[in-house]
């Protein structure tokens, strides 16, 4: 399904601020070092709309699950404060490698401790005390529910997240799709409408991003 018209797309990226050479670079090394899987990089105009939610809620504290090639985290360094700190969860020193370096080259390395480990593991071994401000979900679609019940006890009051690629390209909608993204999205998206802890809403913004905002 074709959520975005192709001239609405080139639309919105020349009216949000435009990318700076770190952010146009990495996205090129993205595209020539993992062809196909570069669609996995959120598009800038995302990556503006999450350094603004973070600067919005005011984040000194943020979580990642799903790091790539690290341009999502870079957006969101950008948006925290010079002491502020990034948990980057992945699991690929491959594709971290370069995200380290355009980390550095953007001068927020120091932001940012990535954790090369299964996710779930990693926010498991989290204290449980509410002092998240922002957490950013962009990882393999099945893990989502898990993600989702370790971050909410670990948010604080008026804190958010961020789920990226709830709409699967419109695959959400065809409910006799058996692909276990599909599936657990669909999933997902349920667990968010029903959680009383939380308020939340859906955005169509690129392959849909759900915002939660904990009660």
């Amino acid at each position: 399904m074709d959520l975005i018209n192709p001239a609405v797309s080139d639309y919105l990226l020349t009216h949000c601020t435009p990318a700076d050479d770190v952010l146009r670079d990495l996205a090129e090394e993205t595209l020539a070092a993992t062809g196909g899987a570069a669609e996995m990089q959120i598009s800038h105009d995302e990556g503006e709309f999450l350094t603004m939610l973070v600067r919005l809620v005011r984040a000194r504290r943020a979580v990642e699950v799903g790091v790539f090639t690290g341009y999502s985290s870079l957006c969101i360094a950008r948006g925290l404060p010079a002491d502020g700190h990034l948990l980057a969860c992945d699991v690929s020193e491959e594709w971290t490698s370069i995200a380290r370096r355009y980390w550095s080259r953007a001068g927020v390395a120091d932001r940012i401790e990535l954790r090369l480990a299964p996710a779930l593991e990693t926010l498991r071994a989290l204290p449980v005390d509410e002092s998240i401000d922002f957490a950013f979900i962009d990882a393999d679609k099945v893990g989502y529910p898990d993600y989702y019940e370790e971050l909410v006890p670990r948010l604080r009051p008026g804190g958010l997240i961020a789920l990226d690629n709830v709409l699967r390209a419109g695959g959400v909608l065809d409910t006799s799709s058996q692909d276990p993204g599909d599936i657990a999205m669909r999933r997902m998206n349920d667990i968010v409408v029903e959680d009383k802890r939380v308020d939340s809403v859906m955005l169509p913004v690129r392959d849909g991003v759900t915002l939660v905002r904990k009660r």
